[in-house]
Parts: structure tokens; sequence; C-alpha cells
């Protein structure tokens, strides 16, 4: 399980992978449990464990859909610490883990989801679809570029959407079908597999490489699920930056009517036109920020404070960040609470510059582009009615 967020550091210092801020108001989390209740699904479990404390107080302080007919019913965190043990060993573990937790829900399927993807989707025609075919598990699948195939659990079906062929990150990938890493299993099949799976001493415990390859080793029928809309995984820096990017562009949605995000989010007024004393072109501004200066391009959180005569070029302010007269931001990530003094410049246009949470850069300061931050530049680019028996959901929050 990719618990830690590396390859988000320095923004995952303080918080958990899902918790991190997405979009200006929301955090990367708020998108798979919106999507469940949205869907309908009340029963559902967040699995934590690498600093699920701020995942816990995101959720418990933010009084998140609390309020309509999709008001928040029926979560519960599992972090990893209340079982003692050395916790989650991969992602099959932490669903075996649970299971006194979902066998007393008594579902007939489990949807399982991880945390820190970007995408919004009903989950009601994916579980009629799965209970229609028979299937013991049905994975959503998009096709991907195929020079990024091999960075994805690739699949290849049969004439009906049979899974006939998967591997795990592939060196040499078959075809260019990816898991999302969405899957619904009916509950009876996946609780024997994970039962197997334990008992196994040289598993892995985890899904991709441990429990579907076992499945179609042993002929259960497993089927794929094509989905057709926006999806990413925000595990990088460069795609963390780039989902930004996409919501500017109209790509992604955040809290409307039709699909709202949370009972907060539809309140706060954001604007992607000029405003009153500023230059402001194609950005997204969140209410309460008092924009100076030019801003192109970018994303700028609630709470933050962009000073006079500054400059702000393709790049994301997170919450509460302060930015000073005269500065300079090209391309850049500005964590949450940092603070940009006075003619500081951050970024030269080229790669992205990530300013960690609470980090201050000085007056007069130039900060160039980290390149050991940023290795994995390449992005996993792929785009973009009631259930008669609730389901559970075991969100991994890595």
């Amino acid at each position: 399980m990719e618990g830690e967020g590396k390859r988000l550091h320095p923004l995952t210092q303080q918080w958990a992978k899902p918790a991190v801020p997405f979009g200006g108001k929301q955090r990367i989390i708020d998108f798979p449990i919106s999507n469940c209740l949205n869907s309908f699904i009340d029963n559902i479990g967040i699995v934590t464990q690498y600093r699920s404390e701020s995942i816990h107080q995101y959720l418990s302080e933010a009084k998140t859909w609390s309020a309509g007919p999709r008001a928040q019913r029926g979560q519960t965190l599992l972090p990893a610490d209340r079982l003692g043990g050395e916790g989650y060993i991969g992602t099959a573990d932490a669903i075996f883990q649970n299971i006194d937790y979902i066998d007393s829900h008594a579902p007939e399927d489990v949807l399982i989801l991880s945390g820190d993807h970007i995408y919004q989707m009903d989950y009601a025609p994916l579980l009629s679809a799965h209970r229609k075919s028979g299937a013991s598990a049905t994975i959503v699948v998009k096709n991907v570029a195929w020079e990024e195939a091999s960075r994805f659990g690739i699949m290849s079906t049969d004439e009906d959407g049979r899974i006939v062929d998967f591997a795990e990150k592939p060196a040499a990938p078959k075809s260019n079908l990816a898991s999302m890493g969405v899957y619904v299993f009916r509950w009876n099949d996946l609780r024997r597999l994970l039962l197997q799976d334990a008992a196994d001493p040289v598993s892995s415990r985890d899904f991709g490489k441990d429990v579907i390859p076992r499945m179609l080793a042993d002929g259960e029928p497993l089927h794929a699920y094509k989905f057709g809309g926006y999806w990413r995984d925000v595990g990088t820096i460069g795609s963390l930056w780039e989902a930004n990017m996409d919501l500017l562009d109209g790509a992604v949605h955040i809290g409307t009517p039709e699909w709202p995000m949370n009972a907060s989010a539809l309140s706060s007024v954001v604007h992607f036109s000029s405003g009153v004393g500023a230059q402001i072109r194609g950005s997204l501004i969140h209410q309460g920020v008092t924009p100076r200066g030019e801003i192109d391009r970018s994303v700028v959180s609630i709470g933050s404070q962009i000073g006079a005569s500054s400059v702000i070029r393709d790049s994301v302010v997170m919450p509460h960040a302060k930015i000073g007269k005269h500065a300079k931001i090209n391309r850049a990530i500005i964590g949450e609470g940092a603070i940009i003094e006075d003619y500081a410049i951050v970024g030269d246009g080229a790669d992205i510059v990530v300013i960690a949470p609470g980090e201050r850069v000085k007056a007069n300061v130039y900060m160039a582009p980290a390149f050991d931050r940023i290795k994995d530049m390449k992005d996993r680019i792929v785009g973009a009615g009631k259930l008669d028996q609730p389901a559970a959901l075991l969100t991994i929050a890595e």
C-alpha cells in the first residue's frame, strides 16, 4: 500500500495524501466520499494508516455533507492503530483486518476505492452492471495512453467484457485497458479469498499483485466496467498540479447543484474573470481572498492573501498561504499556510516548484525548481439511482 505519499512530498509532511488540498477549498478525499453519498451508499468505512489523525481531524472539523438528502450517514473511521500489531501490510490486508466490520453490515457487495483520485462517478450503474453480470468481481477500467500503460494494472477482456488477462504494472503491456483502482466484489467470494490470501506466506497482501491474479488462476468470473468520464490519480506533484489546471479548463467541476461536494462548497463564491483592482485571467479565486496584482491561470485557495503588485502564473496557492508585495510566482504549488515575503521569486516557469506547508520564503530570495522532488513528472492522464441494498465501502486513505 503506497501509504506514505512520498511522491507528494513535501505536501504530505503534515497531511495524509487524501487530506492534501485540491481546487481551492476541497481536499482529495472529498471526491470518493461525495461519489458514495451522491450514489446513495450509506455504509462507508474509511481505512487510514499513515498520518491518519489528519484525515480524522478534517472529517470531524469540516462538518462536510451535513445537510440535505445526501447528508453524512454511516461513516466509520478504521485506523490501523486501533487493531494493534504492525498496521496494514497491503490493500488486501487492510480489508482482511476489517472483516468483522464488513460482516456487521452483511452486504451483498463491497465497493473498494482509493482515497487519492480526482473523479466524479455514480456508482449505482456500476453496482447494477456487476450484479447483472454475475461476476465475483468487477473492475472499473479506462483506456490510457500506451506510453503510460506500464504504470497501471493492465487487463485484456473478451467480447463479453470478461477479464481474461491481468498484469500489475507490466514492463511490456499487452493492452492499454487500465484499472482505476475501483473494485466491486461479491462479499462472500471476497471474504473467502482474503482468508486464503492471509494464509499464504509468500503473498504481499495486495489486490493487484495477489488477489486478482489468484482469482483469474482459479477461474473466478471477473468483469471490466468502462468509465468514460474524467479521472486522474493525483499521487505525484505533477499530477496534482495538472489536475488543478484541468479544473481551470473546465474538465473537473466541484460543488455543482447536481453533484454536491459538501454542504458549504456551494456557498463559496469563485471567480474566473477579472476582479476589482487586479488583473485576473482564467483563474479561480475563492471567497475571502483579496486579489491584487496579476493572477494568470492559477488557483488561489480560501483564506489566502495576495500582496499588491505580485504576479502569479500557472500556480496553485493552497489555503491560508500569504504572499507579500511584488512577489513573483511561476509554475509553483504554494503549500498550505506558507509565507512568501515581499519581492521573493518562486519558480522560473520551467519545472514545478513546491513550497512546503508552513514554509517561509524570505524577501529577495529566488526558489528554483527542486528536481529531486519531481522525478516523476509524467502524469497518469486518462482524460476526463438508489441501491436496493447499501454496499459497504472501504476507502484506502493512504
